[in-house]
């Protein structure tokens, strides 16, 4: 991939880098929808259909919407995993970052004890090429709301970013649907000032006009969908990226532990690669050399 302008950096195509996309001038996000299996198990309902005939060609729908002060980004999915496999996976800081480092742009994480609970400082690259010390740091908390049979409600947040961002959350929430298998709402959003939004204006109308998103705007002259373009392609973009490393994530649970790193890794990759005019990137042999340097470099997460 090309890279953007300096003012651009990698956030601007990685986002949830995890994280997250804006388009007002410092006013706050809207906050995201979540807090209660109720509420949860009426949207699963209501986007029945939709998962059903997803043209993902899996039970997945992707949403993008501008809010007030940013972009927002959610996906909803059936996985073939338990809720209390999801939150055994996702119960500890070190494990969110051995979830995020899947990304091929992130490329450190580490856990700290914090006033407000642990912190999670996540190192993005502007590019998977790039040393480790042209990278960007986020700083998270992580924070466990609600942990019962029927719900699940996890959430990152982080006061600050690059660039003028500000007021990152990213949430997993999910209900149980059945005995082996979970219905998980991934979500981000964060704020952003007006140097963040022209820096990625600028990007999106030179090195990222080709970029596309998953939601269909029309029908090109030959038939061909035409896929959404700018900040909400932009967002569902790493929306997705994010969502298929968490599911990687869960299903290395099932793995031999010596095995899980890499083979996670590699289920990564391939999710990815099943949409290629959306998340193409690098060969697998290149992902995996970075992600065998980054682990020769710093080992698993600090914890």
């Amino acid at each position: 991939m090309n890279t953007p302008p300096a003012a651009s950096s990698s956030w601007f195509r990685v986002g949830f880098g995890l994280m997250l996309w804006l388009m007002a001038f410092g006013a706050q996000a809207a906050p995201l929808e979540a807090g209660s299996a109720s509420a949860l198990r009426e949207r699963h309902h209501k986007l029945g259909e939709a998962l059903a005939h997803s043209p993902l060609k899996r039970p997945i729908v992707l949403d993008s919407q501008e809010t007030d002060g940013g972009l927002q980004g959610d996906v909803y999915a059936v996985v073939n995993h338990s809720l209390e496999d999801v939150r055994r996976a996702l119960d500890q800081s070190a494990q969110w970052c051995e979830m995020l480092l899947l990304h091929v742009n992130n490329r450190r994480c580490r856990v700290a004890p914090g006033a407000g609970g642990e912190t999670l400082t996540l190192s993005v690259v502007p590019r998977y090429d790039k040393p480790i010390d042209q990278a960007f740091e986020l700083s998270f908390v992580r924070r466990t709301a609600q942990a019962a049979r029927d719900y699940l409600l996890i959430d990152l947040t982080a006061d600050s970013g690059p660039m003028g961002t500000s007021g990152y959350r990213v949430m997993v929430e999910g209900i149980p649907l059945g005995e082996h298998q979970s219905f998980l709402h991934f979500a981000y959003s964060y704020d952003h000032n007006m140097v963040a939004r022209l820096a990625t204006m600028a990007y999106l109308a030179t090195f990222g006009s080709e970029k596309v998103g998953f939601t269909v705007a029309g029908k090109k002259p030959n038939g061909d969908p035409d896929y959404i373009r700018g900040l909400r392609g932009l967002v569902e973009r790493n929306a997705m990226r994010y969502f298929l490393a968490l599911e990687a994530y869960l299903d290395g649970l099932s793995m031999p532990a010596a095995e899980r790193a890499e083979k996670r890794q590699v289920r990564w990759f391939e999710a990815v690669e099943r949409y290629p005019a959306q998340l193409h990137e690098i060969d697998l042999a290149t992902y995996l050399a970075a992600k065998r340097e980054d682990r020769q470099r710093d080992g698993p997460p600090a914890r």
